[in-house]
């Protein structure tokens, strides 16, 4: 592609130099016919500037300057991906300049300041859109037909499981699993994103009776475990075990019982019993090796979707008001957790 059509393309910006942010710049990379990335701002010079040099394309610019985006007319959109405790101001000023957003989950620390980002947002007009990227997984696409479809019948009981490993030292970074800056533990950090694609198959939760805890093998001060009873909008019940200290790690699944078969679904297949002896086993995140669709692949289908629904002027696959969602239950959750009562949630 020649100099003069890449500064034609889309300019894109990541705020964050964090522990994702090489993924997006690998993921931005592969969109190269699409859009650039123009510049990294991160309060860690040399952290974006080793980002800078791993973009295969032309270099961005690098600074801790955010001006350098909100002046800049050629930077469309903005993949925010800062701890969620320096948000809401960020959002206001990016909104304010007229940028699109995509943003990491979470939205924000809890639910009150979601609302708040999604507010600035639709007051701003611009487009917004969330990262939970296990939903452009394959195997996700293809549970959502099945129940699109209404092959599985109607859903009686739904098992959501997160069984996840971190360790200390993933805890030792400064303010990692605190409520000050990330919100909350495993819920809102790891499990969320589990929890947002269970809940666009099933649809809301309606009812929680929760318990969470920090187990003895974590020093942090949220939570690494949670087991809560669901009962679902749509009659379901149905169960949520997520933590970060289970040895070794494990794999999320969901699992959705119907009247004609149970299918359970993880990043890369899906199992169908049905109810009539026969087993369809599907997994198309598998490639030919034998190896998983890297990670970036996936944030270059959420990027790729973000940039369709600028573009047409469409809903990007999750935007605030979806996130909200998933934010309402972990809210619910960490109520009926400290008062030991069951917690009603309102839309």
């Amino acid at each position: 592609m020649a100099q003069s059509d890449v500064a034609l393309q889309p300019g894109i910006a990541l705020i964050g130099a964090g522990m994702i942010a090489q993924t997006h710049v690998l993921a931005i990379s592969a969109l190269q016919s699409r859009c650039r990335l123009s510049a990294i701002i991160s309060t860690r010079p040399a952290r974006a500037e080793y980002l800078a040099d791993h973009y295969q394309g032309a270099r961005p610019q690098f600074s801790s300057d955010l001006s350098l985006v909100l002046e800049d007319p050629a930077t469309e959109f903005v993949i925010v991906a800062t701890p969620p405790s320096v948000r809401i101001e960020l959002i206001k000023s990016l909104a304010n300049a007229g940028k699109h957003i995509l943003l990491e989950k979470p939205v924000a620390r809890n639910i009150d300041e979601s609302r708040q980002v999604v507010d600035i947002c639709d007051r701003a007009g611009i487009t917004f859109g969330i990262l939970f990227q296990h939903r452009v997984r394959s195997t996700s696409k293809a549970a959502a037909e099945l129940v699109a479809e209404g092959k599985l019948g109607k859903i009686g009981l739904v098992e959501i499981a997160v069984p996840l490993w971190r360790p200390q030292t993933y805890y030792d970074e400064l303010g990692r699993g605190t409520y000050t800056r990330d919100g909350g533990g495993v819920l809102i950090t790891q499990a969320i994103h589990t929890i947002d694609l269970a809940l666009s198959l099933t649809g809301p939760v309606t009812r929680v009776q929760a318990m969470t805890a920090t187990t003895s093998l974590h020093d942090m001060e949220a939570e690494d475990f949670a087991v809560v009873g669901l009962r679902f909008n749509s009659g379901a019940v149905g169960s949520l075990v997520a933590t970060t200290a289970n040895y070794p790690h494990g794999k999320e699944s969901i699992t959705l019982h119907g009247e004609h078969g149970s299918m359970r679904l993880n990043a890369d297949a899906i199992e169908v019993n049905w109810r009539d002896g026969r087993i369809e086993n599907y997994r198309p995140e598998i490639e030919s090796n034998g190896i998983s669709a890297p990670k970036s692949e996936l944030h270059r289908r959420v990027i790729e979707n973000f940039i369709d629904s600028i573009e047409q002027g469409i809903k990007p696959m999750v935007n605030g008001t979806d996130a909200l969602t998933s934010h309402r239950l972990i809210e619910a959750i960490e109520v009926s957790s400290r008062t030991g009562e069951s917690v009603d949630i309102d839309d």
